[in-house]
């Protein structure tokens, strides 16, 4: 049993528009144990949406598509999935005064071209939208069924939930559940990992695979049972295997951020800590405040773009911080100083240049003062774009959450 997802429109493969409704019926999937295989997005051409739907629909018991139901000329999901199955379009005159009634409760008045919105394929049944104007449909031949549902999210959103997703269940006596565990990992790279846990990434179910983001590697563990305690009771052994294997690279699961964990282990152990950088552009001071208890764990942030202005505001002499910038005495200083001047327990300092991902830049300083003295961190060079500044941050942090371990 399978299922694929069909998002249409020319604006998402434009950009102009992000697709997040994939993304949202894909996790609704998972809930009734429905294997979701493919997914695609193409653009408002007819021939082009009916060839992908014809493939779909061949291989694939379900198939969901979104968009495409308006009263434009450009909204053909209805003459596709007409032409995918063979069917003709028709007028479904009790549409027409459905919409039209639709219009009326609102005040307004249904246009002709909204007419457009009531023709479906030939035998579809209708799946009624009290949210909006486009009535949604499916098509069924034996096993195979194509849902077509409106792009606006609220709209599908609401019809996943009360029609799409009891319909799907009883139709295909759908009583499994896919259950995912994630373990979020940071201060290791995605091959490393993979050297590590290979072997495990083989396996059938529960699966392994890894997901690559700025700063941090997730290890999502899925599984696919009767019932929700048996997918967890086939997830529980391989993370077991996988916390033993990783360690304390493992920062936390599902949807923690490094920042909710540090701010936490922070707030639980009553301490506080106070920020000083020159080269995130202040990133690590907003992922800290939009921490779990971000309010209540840091104290003082201060970001600088260079030595003159941080020395000033800090004091630093050469004395304290050496006469080169960046360098590891600098952070050291500077951790020091931002420490005593918020009065926190810890003094976190990211020391480097403004632009870390020049090639010819000098390399970023990691420094945390604490009671008992500072710990250096090592030290690392800038890299471009978002993933360079997401390692960054994270190293900072992780400097915290391995003091407090």
């Amino acid at each position: 049993m399978q299922a694929e997802i069909v998002t249409i429109g020319t604006e998402l493969l434009l950009g102009e528009i992000i697709d997040t409704n994939a993304a949202w019926i894909a996790q609704r999937l998972t809930t009734i144990g429905l294997n979701l295989f493919y997914t695609h997005t193409v653009g408002d051409n007819l021939q082009r949406i009916t060839d992908v739907l014809r493939t779909g629909f061949q291989r694939s018991n379900v198939v969901i598509t979104t968009g495409g139901l308006g009263p434009t000329v450009d909204d053909m999901t209805r003459p596709a999935v007409a032409a995918a199955t063979g069917r003709e379009l028709v007028l479904d005159e009790d549409l027409v005064q459905e919409i039209a009634a639709y219009f009326a409760r609102r005040g307004a008045t249904m246009t002709d071209n909204n007419r457009r919105q009531a023709q479906l394929p030939a035998g579809a049944t209708v799946i009624h939208n009290p949210v909006g104007t486009a009535p949604a449909f499916r098509v069924e031949e034996g096993d195979h069924v194509i849902i077509s549902l409106p792009g606006v999210p609220h709209e599908m959103r609401y019809l996943m939930e009360n029609e799409v997703l009891p319909y799907l269940r009883q139709r295909f006596n759908l009583r499994g559940v896919i259950r995912s565990r994630v373990l979020r990992t940071c201060g290791i790279g995605e091959s490393a990992i993979d050297t590590r846990i290979g072997d495990l990434m083989e396996q059938s179910n529960p699966t392994v695979g890894t997901a690559a983001h700025p700063g941090q590697t997730d290890v999502r563990i899925t599984a696919k049972a009767d019932t929700e305690a048996e997918a967890l009771a086939l997830i529980e052994p391989v993370e077991r295997e996988l916390r033993r294997r990783l360690g304390d690279y493992i920062f936390g699961t599902d949807t923690e951020t490094l920042a909710d964990v540090v701010t936490t282990m922070l707030a639980e152990r009553g301490l506080t800590l106070a920020v000083v950088e020159t080269t995130t552009h202040g990133e690590l001071t907003r992922q800290l405040c939009e921490g779990r208890c971000g309010s209540a764990a840091l104290v003082g942030a201060m970001t600088f773009t260079g030595a003159p202005s941080l020395r000033q505001a800090l004091r630093l002499s050469e004395e304290a911080a050496g006469d080169v910038f960046p360098s590891q005495a600098f952070a050291d200083a500077a951790a020091r100083a931002v420490r005593s001047a918020h009065g926190a327990d810890l003094g976190l300092a990211l020391i480097g240049p403004h632009d870390p991902a020049r090639p010819d830049s000098p390399p970023v300083f990691f420094s945390l003062a604490t009671p008992a003295g500072v710990i250096q961190g090592e030290s690392r060079q800038g890299r471009a774009g978002p993933s360079g500044m997401g390692w960054l941050v994270h190293l900072g942090m992780d400097m915290v959450r391995r003091y407090l371990l």
